[in-house]
C-alpha cells in the first residue's frame, strides 16, 4: 500500500472522522482509522460502533492498493502540525506505516484491517433529499434542549419527524422543549418518527459546513445514513417512542408580550449573576408597561432590573431557570422576542413575531 496526498486535502476529513472516535475504547482497533486505497481513491473510516463516518478522497497517484488501520489521533496530530500544502508520502512496510513529508519522517504501528468491526445496518427503506443548510439550522435550533444521560433515554436525542413534505425536529430534556419545522422541498410519501442519539446530532451539526449542499437521507427503524458531498455518515437510532408534546399547544394562553431580544438577553445575563448557582432561578414580574427581573441566592445577595414593555394583559409573577430562558432568546434570529405564557402558568413559549420556523417552550420553576 503506497500513495501520496496533500496535507490540506487530508486534514479536514480526518478531523471529522477523529471527532467520532472515542478516546477510551473496548477494542484497540476502534482507536484507529481504517484506510483503504483502491483505483486512485483513499477511503477513510472511523467508528465507535454506534456512529460511523466514511470519507472518500481522490488521489493523484496510488502506486499500491491495500488497506490498514493506523492510530487516529497520532495520524491527525502529524498531519495538523505539518506545514500547509505539504505532500505526505504514505507507505506500508509489514506492520508499520512510514510517513514522509519533506525532512520529516514518522513510523506508526498498525493493526490489520480485517480486525476492524463492520458497521451492521438494517435495510434502509426510506429516503429523501434535503438542503444541508436547512437541516443544520434545524439541528442548531434544537440540539441544546437535548437531555444528557437522562434515565428517560429517548430524551438523550432528537426527534426527526417526517410528514410527507414537512420536516419537524424536536428536542427536550423534560424542563424545556424546542421545535423546528420547515418544508422539505418535495413530497416524500413518508410518515415517520425516528430519534437520533445525542452524539450523532452533535457530530452532524459539526459536519454540515456547506449550506448549499444537498443531503441524501436514508433511514429505517434502527439506522440512518446521510450522504453529504464525499462523506457518508451512519448512526444507530434510539429504539423508543418520543413523548407526545402536542398537548402543550392545546390550552389557553395569556396576552403575548413583545420585547427587544437584546435588552432582555442583557438584563437576564446581569441579573442571573446573583441567582442560586444550582437552580439559576429568576423571577419575572409582568404588569402594565414594566417587566421586572429579580433574583436572590443563599448568601442573601439580590439583583433586580426593570424593562419597559408594551403589555395589555393581566399582571403575573412567574420564575424560570435563567439559563434556559437565555438559550431560547439567544437562538431567535429576529430583533423582537414574543413571550406567551399559558393561562395556568404551566409553560412559556418564546418565538419570533412573524412566521416563526421554531418555538422554544420553557417550564416555570418554584423559587
Amino acid at each position: 500500500m503506497k500513495f501520496i496526498i496533500n496535507r490540506d486535502q487530508l486534514l479536514a476529513p480526518l478531523q471529522q472522522i477523529v471527532s467520532v472516535i472515542e478516546k477510551r475504547q473496548t477494542m484497540a482497533v476502534l482507536s484507529n482509522v481504517l484506510l483503504h486505497v483502491e483505483e486512485n481513491q483513499l477511503t477513510m473510516t472511523g467508528s465507535d460502533t454506534e456512529i460511523q463516518i466514511v470519507s472518500k478522497l481522490n488521489l493523484e497517484m496510488a502506486s499500491e492498493f491495500g488497506e490498514i488501520t493506523v492510530p487516529a489521533r497520532k495520524f491527525l496530530d502529524i498531519c495538523r502540525l505539518l506545514p500547509t500544502s505539504a505532500e505526505i508520502k504514505f507507505e506500508l512496510h509489514e506492520d508499520k506505516v512510514k510517513l514522509v513529508s519533506g525532512r520529516s519522517r514518522f513510523s506508526l504501528t498498525t493493526l490489520p484491517a480485517e480486525h476492524y468491526p463492520e458497521f451492521n445496518e438494517s435495510e434502509l427503506d426510506h429516503q429523501f433529499l434535503l438542503n444541508a443548510g436547512k437541516f443544520k439550522k434545524g439541528l442548531d435550533k434544537t440540539l441544546f434542549c437535548m437531555a444528557n444521560q437522562d434515565v428517560r433515554y429517548y430524551l438523550n436525542g432528537l426527534l426527526l419527524h417526517i410528514s410527507n413534505s414537512r420536516l419537524k425536529l424536536v428536542a427536550s430534556d423534560g424542563h424545556r422543549l424546542s421545535i423546528f419545522e420547515d418544508d422539505i422541498g418535495q413530497p416524500t410519501g413518508h410518515e415517520a418518527r425516528i430519534i437520533l442519539p445525542r452524539k450523532a446530532v452533535q457530530e452532524l451539526s459539526r459536519l454540515l459546513d456547506d449550506t448549499d449542499a444537498e443531503l441524501n437521507i436514508q433511514f429505517s427503524n434502527n439506522h440512518i445514513k446521510i450522504y453529504y458531498k464525499d462523506v457518508v455518515f451512519s448512526s444507530k437510532l434510539i429504539d423508543a417512542k418520543f413523548p407526545d408534546f402536542s398537548k402543550v399547544f392545546n390550552q389557553s394562553f395569556m396576552t403575548p408580550l413583545q420585547i427587544q431580544k437584546q435588552l432582555l438577553r442583557d438584563a437576564l445575563t446581569r441579573v442571573a449573576i446573583l441567582s442560586n448557582e444550582k437552580y439559576k432561578g429568576v423571577t419575572f414580574d409582568i404588569g402594565g408597561d414594566l417587566l421586572k427581573l429579580s433574583t436572590h441566592n443563599p448568601e442573601h445577595d439580590e439583583a433586580e432590573e426593570e424593562l419597559i414593555i408594551d403589555y395589555q394583559g393581566q399582571t403575573l409573577s412567574i420564575s424560570f431557570n435563567s439559563q434556559y430562558m437565555l438559550d431560547a432568546v439567544s437562538n431567535l434570529d429576529s430583533e423582537l422576542a414574543v413571550i406567551t405564557i399559558a393561562s395556568n402558568a404551566s409553560s412559556c413559549f418564546i418565538e419570533e413575531p412573524e412566521d416563526p420556523l421554531f418555538k422554544f417552550i420553557v417550564m416555570p420553576m418554584r423559587m
